[in-house]
């Protein structure tokens, strides 16, 4: 059995909690009452997988129905990798310590570009062909979903097919046709023929894709009656929607070590370089009763002695004082803290802070991802500097002595004016603390994290090149000489590594051709390509050279509003058009306001037929 040859290798690898399963709430099932199993693949370690919210529902969601079984499945690092390739032990899941390849469903979700060698690591120690074409059985069905589906074309040729958009409801309708097929039979071709007429359901053989000479897309065409555009699904009454009122309580330390309760879904900023603000629309809330209650049952049912709201801006929550009052008066109660890690500069007020005392003052983050006022303008911020001073100086009066300041380089239009701002926000927020009465009595630890552009699909700034790694180098050394040695000793300055952003730009942008090149970094060694100390950035250069494939070709040039992108025949149900009049508003240094304070024109409303700010609240 399995969980012998599992018991003689635990004690050779690092957290072996990770690996074995058992934990409280959850879920084993007896098999004889199953019709339908599913393998959940987090593409990355326990530790980041168990932390994500976007998980703990589909796992609940699907084990709620009494003849579905959802196990959770994790990248194991190296050195658990290696036991078990040497132990014949195929990848597994937590709940049964079976085979994965025995199930019906296989899942991903990708949440991150620099996953994709995980899932090909995975699929094969699962002992699965990493190819679509080469698993010929209906089952295992092979899915993703996740952010990253909005351009699935590097990744397609591994995947039966992908869930574009939320996916409480479509996973269950894709389970209910699986089950049919398994009871009546029938073929993969005709399953997946299928599962393409379901709303959200991306199918890619069902699509064939031609390129023009200069290697930009010529043609996405259809066939076997799939969708011209794959319509991606919204859960339209937010505040019904399935939510679980247990997560699994992990043995060891994990990185979100806490609860979870999603408040809102969407954002109504419009900041032109954020993927997530256009893919998650429309705006959607929860109604106070709903949080609250979520608040106490998990609360109550892990004895996590944290609890954090969560959204893409927890702080445009309608009523976000009087659902922190409400909170904090059961939260304080039980001597339980309240985390809000996705607060806004101009939300920050005395109010929020005095609502959330028990959090630790380990420091405060703020994002003005950039440093001057034009260049915050283009990218649609809509922070001015008087907002970014009044939340410090609300802080440093509340305790806070440390702040860490999020800034992006090579944004478009970006001038060594704009990067010599960042400096001079930094020394104002220095004498501010410092001016503040009543501020803490430590000296201030000021840390500026430096993360490079990548343009992303579905944005404004999607046309727009990634700047390349002399221009971030002039950047990052002008920051670091302007400041000089004895401003370092106040100012921190980090930043991301080059070779990894331009990697995320290649394949967050990429074509199908692209699977090419994952493939053979994959077999060369490549996985866990999103932790520094596992990135092996000269084998993806060989396997870029191998696929007769340019990086520079995805990721550092621009593209013409009327060029095909990989992504066309995926639809995110905004009018693309508005993408090309936010980018040239952009070049205009031109803002747009705020879905709450004016209707933006996206296009949304019309495709739903209705007003979509805060659609089916």
């Amino acid at each position: 059995m399995l969980k012998d040859k599992l018991d003689k290798i635990l004690l050779k690898v690092q957290k072996p909690s990770r690996y074995i399963g058992g934990e409280v709430n959850s879920v084993v099932k007896n098999k004889a009452d199953v019709t339908m199993r599913f393998a959940f693949c987090f593409p990355d370690t326990y530790d980041i997988g168990m932390s994500h919210l976007g998980m703990k529902i589909l796992y609940s969601l699907k084990n709620s129905v009494p003849n579905y079984w959802c196990e959770r499945v994790f990248m194991p690092l190296p050195d658990m990798e290696e036991e078990m390739r040497k132990n014949d032990i195929p990848l597994y899941g937590l709940e049964s310590l079976e085979p994965i390849k025995d199930f019906d469903f296989i899942g991903f979700t990708l949440q991150y570009e620099l996953c994709y060698t995980n899932v090909l690591a995975m699929l094969d120690l699962a002992g699965l062909p990493v190819y679509s074409k080469d698993r010929e059985n209906l089952f295992p069905i092979v899915i993703g979903g996740g952010p990253c589906v909005c351009n699935a074309e590097p990744i397609a040729d591994f995947f039966d097919l992908f869930v574009l958009g939320e996916g409480e409801e479509v996973n269950l309708e894709l389970m209910r046709l699986a089950e049919e097929y398994k009871k009546n039979g029938g073929g993969k071709t005709d399953f997946l023929i299928d599962a393409a007429k379901i709303e959200g359901v991306y199918v890619p053989s069902l699509y064939d894709i031609s390129y023009n000479d200069d290697g930009t897309v010529k043609s996405i065409t259809p066939k076997c009656g799939a969708p011209a555009k794959v319509k991606k699904r919204i859960i339209s009454d937010f505040d019904k929607v399935y939510t679980p009122d247990s997560f699994v309580v992990p043995f060891s330390q994990i990185v979100h070590d806490r609860s979870v309760v999603e408040v809102l879904r969407g954002c109504i900023r419009g900041c032109r370089f954020c993927q997530a603000g256009f893919i998650y629309r429309p705006f959607r809330e929860k109604s106070k009763q709903t949080i609250v209650n979520q608040v106490k049952s998990l609360t109550e049912s892990t004895g996590y002695d944290e609890v954090s709201l969560s959204s893409l801006s927890t702080s445009d929550y309608s009523d976000i004082e009087g659902l922190l009052s409400d909170i904090t008066e059961y939260t304080d109660e039980k001597g339980v803290n309240l985390s809000l890690p996705s607060l806004r500069i101009d939300k920050f007020s005395d109010e929020v802070v005095n609502k959330i005392k028990s959090v630790r003052r380990s420091g405060l983050t703020f994002a003005p991802e950039a440093g001057s006022q034009r260049l915050r303008d283009v990218i649609n911020k809509n922070i001015t500097e008087e907002d970014i001073f009044k939340s410090c100086k609300i802080a440093f009066e509340g305790g806070y002595s440390s702040v860490k300041l999020y800034f992006m380089l090579g944004l478009p239009t970006e001038t060594l004016e704009d990067i010599a701002a960042i400096k001079e926000l930094a020394d104002k927020i220095i004498d501010l603390y410092y001016n503040t009465p009543g501020r803490a009595k430590k000296a201030i630890s000021i840390s500026i994290s430096l993360s490079t552009f990548i343009p992303k699909p579905f944005t404004p700034f999607e046309y727009e090149p990634q700047a390349t790694k002399k221009e971030i180098d002039v950047r990052q050394i002008y920051l670091l000489d302007i400041i000089g040695s004895k401003g370092r000793r106040k100012i921190d300055v980090s930043w991301s590594h080059y070779d990894t952003t331009i990697l995320e730009a290649v394949l967050a942008r990429g074509d199908r051709r692209l699977s090419k090149v994952i493939y053979e970094a994959w077999k060369n060694g490549c996985k866990l390509d999103g932790w520094n100390e596992y990135f092996k950035p000269e084998i993806w250069d060989k396997a870029f050279i191998t696929a007769g494939l340019d990086k520079a070709f995805y990721a550092n040039r621009p593209r013409s509003y009327d060029e095909i992108a990989p992504w066309e025949h995926m639809d995110m149900l905004f009018d693309r058009q508005f993408l090309v009049k936010e980018n040239i508003k952009a070049h205009e240094g031109k803002t747009t306001e705020n879905c709450r304070d004016k209707c933006s024109g996206c296009g949304l409303s019309k495709c739903l037929g209705k007003p979509c700010f805060n659609y089916g609240g």
